[in-house]
């Protein structure tokens, strides 16, 4: 197996700086496309042997370093009791979504193996002929803990904050419900043969650094804290993370990923040389010509080589209009230029 990944997650040497990308397994491929042209979404995720393939097509059409499984980050919730629909407008919708006491109070924290049986089989598939690292993942409690109040994406979060505020003591009760199950769900993706894993928080970048350090990083440090049992490296993403970073940096993850709205070098300055980040080319620059694209990534490798290691990755998602040849030359481009 290729364990340039895990070498670089651990902060040691390596003979390239690996490279893997959010979404990598997604919409821009049609050889994604065709899978998912035969079920809905859902569906998807909840086939063992159809997640397991299309969580492979990125390993072998693009050349990465690490697999990520297919799934979603709202799987868990659903688990949870909350009923999950994805529409292609507006994305993904809970039903009922929680705002009082009652609501938190319905909610499980479930076993994994019982609730979410399809996305441990797939890992398990994976074990068997996978050639890079499978990182499992989770999104991250407070990233959860949007979607379950909103009732799906939103722009202001207002019934998040109004919880939060109005309700600090319900808020933290649901927090750690979410926790324990987050906690338990990357535990049995380990257990299954995930060998490094990822807490995604997409939406704690909307918070001032106070709330940040009230209503998100603890329950971060505490799952953190807990996967550390587990013996695999774990990553915290946080999405518009300049605000935060500082406090990030205490989460206790072994990688820190950092999105595009930053420059890399800063948000090294920002939390130490001690840490090993991931980033942070902005995923529109997939749309320059291949030779500007190229210039972008030496421009995020040089800066990464003043943290203790570095793994190469978009600032976020690859988007679905990506074109597929300027992925696959991005990744070129970085194990070309970083080669010892």
């Amino acid at each position: 197996m290729n364990d340039t990944f895990l070498k670089a997650c651990r902060g040691e040497e390596t003979a390239y700086t690996p490279v893997w990308l959010m979404r990598q397994a997604g919409r821009y491929l049609p050889e994604y496309q065709a899978v998912r042209s035969g079920v809905d979404f859902l569906t998807l995720c909840k086939t063992p042997e159809l997640a397991a393939q299309v969580t492979k097509q990125p390993v072998d059409i693009l050349g990465v370093d690490a697999a990520i499984l297919f799934s979603d980050i709202l799987i868990p919730v659903e688990a949870m009791g909350m009923h999950l629909e994805f529409s292609d407008k507006k994305g993904p919708i809970l039903n009922d979504p929680v705002r009082n006491k009652s609501g938190v109070d319905r909610l499980i924290i479930p076993d994994t193996e019982d609730s979410m049986p399809f996305v441990l089989e797939a890992i398990k598939i994976l074990g068997a002929d996978l050639r890079v690292p499978l990182i499992g993942f989770s999104g991250a409690p407070f990233t959860l803990a949007t979607y379950m109040v909103e009732g799906g994406s939103t722009k202001n979060f207002v019934n998040t904050k109004r919880m939060m505020f109005q309700n600090p003591g319900l808020f933290h009760l649901f927090m750690d419900k979410i926790t324990l199950t987050v906690i338990a769900y990357l535990s049995s993706q380990v257990h299954a043969g995930a060998q490094a894993v990822q807490l995604f928080d997409s939406w704690a970048g909307v918070l001032a650094p106070e709330d940040y350090k009230e209503f998100a990083l603890p329950y971060v440090k505490r799952a953190v804290s807990e996967l550390r049992k587990e013996g695999v490296p774990i990553i915290y993403f946080v999405n518009d993370c300049a605000g935060v970073l500082k406090e990030v940096k205490k989460s206790g993850a072994d990688v820190i990923g950092v999105d595009w709205r930053i420059d890399l070098h800063d948000a090294i300055k920002k939390i130490g040389k001690k840490f090993v980040v991931q980033g942070n080319l902005d995923p529109c620059a997939l749309f320059l010509p291949k030779e500007k694209i190229e210039d972008r990534v030496k421009d995020v490798l040089w800066k990464g080589e003043f943290a203790k290691g570095h793994i190469f990755n978009l600032g976020h998602g690859i988007l679905p209009e990506t074109p597929v040849e300027n992925a696959v030359a991005m990744v070129e481009a970085v194990h070309r230029f970083s080669e010892k």
